[in-house]
């Protein structure tokens, strides 16, 4: 798996700051941005975060180049309606050596691991068979298995990343998406340290979990915190 971060709005953490700082001033923008240090955007970005007003930090985005994950992965991936994404097309990709991701638990299982690579053996060579036959390559990938690797780019605001790294951070997530999620935490992490410095699974950046009775048990849930908020009579 390789995430690089293509590019990003230019000093993503001005410009949020800028947007909050416009919301309480009679100002010009131009003035509003030129006024703004490293300093004061920090400060701005910490008091956003804490007060949850995350509309400013729609302003800010971030361009991912996403390869050697799973279809598994992606199909996960853009469920994250508020993004942007590209993703190389298996209907005009002709895949005559077929990339699969293999799952570490099958890697470490010999006698999967040879099952595993008997069957994508022969889906590679049926897969061949078929546009040697003159079947579509858009035909042809439906024998594909999700664990076939793909790329894509992906952008996406602020605001989404932070959501998107709640849930896909989160011990529960499928291992392949968690491993991505990291990734792209890291690369964000660089260029706007400020607006990601919480981010991560709700029992991080909020304080409990969200999951109910599937939680993993790192943090109380929220029913459990309202439940002690009620028995003590507040």
């Amino acid at each position: 798996m390789h995430v690089e971060l293509l590019s990003h709005t230019a000093d993503p953490e001005r410009t949020v700051a800028a947007a909050t700082r416009l919301c309480y001033s009679a100002s010009g923008i131009l003035k509003i941005r030129d006024a703004i240090d490293d300093r004061e955007a920090a400060r701005l970005i910490k008091k956003v975060l804490q007060l949850g007003h995350f509309s400013v930090l729609e302003h800010a985005s971030f361009t991912f180049g996403i390869e050697g994950i799973s279809r598994a992965c992606s199909h996960q991936l853009v469920r994250h309606r508020m993004a942007s994404f590209s993703q190389q097309s298996q209907r005009y990709v002709k895949m005559r050596q077929v990339p699969f991701n293999i799952p570490e638990s099958i890697r470490k299982n010999k006698d999967a691991m040879e099952r595993f690579s008997a069957l994508s053996d022969r889906l590679q060579a049926d897969y061949n068979a078929m546009l040697a036959e003159g079947i579509p390559a858009e035909d042809a990938r439906y024998i594909l298995p999700n664990a076939v690797e793909t790329k894509i780019i992906m952008t996406a605001n602020a605001r989404s990343l932070l959501n998107f790294f709640e849930h896909r951070l989160c011990t529960r997530a499928q291992w392949e998406i968690r491993q991505l999620a990291g990734l792209m935490l890291k690369c964000v992490r660089e260029v706007a340290p400020n607006i990601f410095s919480a981010a991560g699974p709700a029992c991080e950046s909020r304080g409990y979990c969200c999951e109910g009775s599937m939680s993993c048990g790192r943090a109380e849930t929220l029913d459990q915190l309202v439940a002690v908020k009620d028995n003590s009579g507040e």
